[in-house]
């Protein structure tokens, strides 16, 4: 069944497809709403594209559209200035120009790294997102956040550059590990305990993996529901927008403490989640109980909630180069309960209280 969601952003705005076997419907949708495109960088990583790649390129060569595939080495250390120039270089080797279209083909590196090629080469390129792992299918692909990282953190230097479209196509998640399933649930734990106390519910009624992904069309759909109401509200992330960063302004830290190597992201933000709502259970600010079923939750899945061993300075100064960090101040994303948060600034210098 096909479910579709519309975000609505003005001239921004852009559809949202959920549909298992979407992939093969790529090109036909190209020609149809792109007929002055003549050629797609498919841009991917050497994983996404030996699985999938050749049917992606066959269905957008049979719509009579060039293609050319540029694949960059798996995992975080490819969101670096250094791959984004290799991009640049294979885009202008195929002489894309801004009738064409970019198409990001992988999680949520690829995503973020395609999404912010498209946002600066030749001044913005369109571009289509079609996410291949949980954590991009929920939240990365969708709401037009587009980065790279720098050596002093994580997403420094990005756009705010919304995609033509979005295909979610569940197949893809077939050959996920179970540590790279569990990290996308991280983030479906995120928006459960943010907005929706249901899908928590949900979660604790899934047997195994195999219930979970039966099930999987109906929670993609919930979260990208809950995002999708979040960005029409604030495009730009200064407002509601930012309770989608519930534990990753502690979360992004640990990644960069670990070099991103230790940990993944959905990983790092489980972490984030648990640290922050034990540390506002204890103040008073969240109802008596929330982190422990936050934790419990977070465990059925195999996600880590304690922090490893971490200089605290250093660790207290990554966090302070949050983007959430303003004037003084710092946004943090608390809970009142399971299902309620709300965004509180406080002073810089009180950051080391929720550490």
């Amino acid at each position: 069944m096909m479910r579709r969601l519309g975000m609505e952003l003005g001239e921004n705005s852009y559809s949202i497809f959920i549909e298992r076997g979407c992939l093969s419907g790529i090109g036909r949708y190209i020609s149809e709403n792109h007929r002055s495109c003549r050629r797609v960088a498919i841009i991917t990583d050497d994983n996404v594209g030996g699985l999938y790649g050749r049917w992606l390129e066959e269905d957008i060569s049979n719509q009579g559209i060039g293609k050319a595939v540029i694949s960059v080495r798996p995992g975080e250390a490819s969101k670096s200035l250094e791959t984004l120039k290799e991009v640049y270089g294979k885009l202008s080797d195929m002489k894309l120009t801004r009738e064409d279209l970019i198409l990001t083909f992988g999680g949520g590196v690829v995503g973020d790294l395609g999404g912010f090629a498209a946002a600066t080469y030749l001044r913005g390129i369109p571009y289509i997102q079609v996410p291949t792992t949980l954590l991009a299918q929920v939240d990365s692909s969708i709401g037009g956040k587009v980065a790279v990282d720098l050596p002093w953190g994580k997403n420094l230097v990005g756009s705010f550059y919304q995609p033509k479209a979005v295909f979610i196509d569940r197949e893809l998640l077939k050959t996920l590990d179970r540590r790279h399933l569990h990290d996308g649930l991280a983030e479906v734990i995120k928006y459960g305990f943010i907005k929706d106390k249901a899908l928590l519910q949900e979660l604790e009624g899934c047997r195994d993996d195999d219930d979970l992904l039966r099930k999987i069309d109906s929670v993609i759909f919930r979260c990208c529901s809950i995002k999708k109401e979040l960005v029409e509200k604030d495009e730009k992330d200064l407002g509601c927008r930012m309770l989608l960063n519930f534990g990753h302004t502690f979360g992004h830290a640990v990644e960069k403490y670990f070099g991103y190597e230790k940990y993944t992201h959905g990983e790092a933000v489980s972490i984030g989640m648990a640290h922050i709502t034990r540390a506002s259970e204890k103040m008073g600010i969240t109802e008596n109980g929330t982190a422990a079923y936050l934790e419990k939750l977070l465990g059925k899945f195999g996600l880590p909630i304690q922090p490893p061993e971490m200089d605290r300075a250093a660790l207290e100064e990554t966090m302070l180069l949050d983007k959430k960090s303003s004037g003084g101040s710092i946004s943090l994303v608390l809970l009142r309960r399971a299902g309620d948060a709300f965004i509180e600034k406080i002073d810089q210098t009180e950051i080391g209280r929720f550490i």
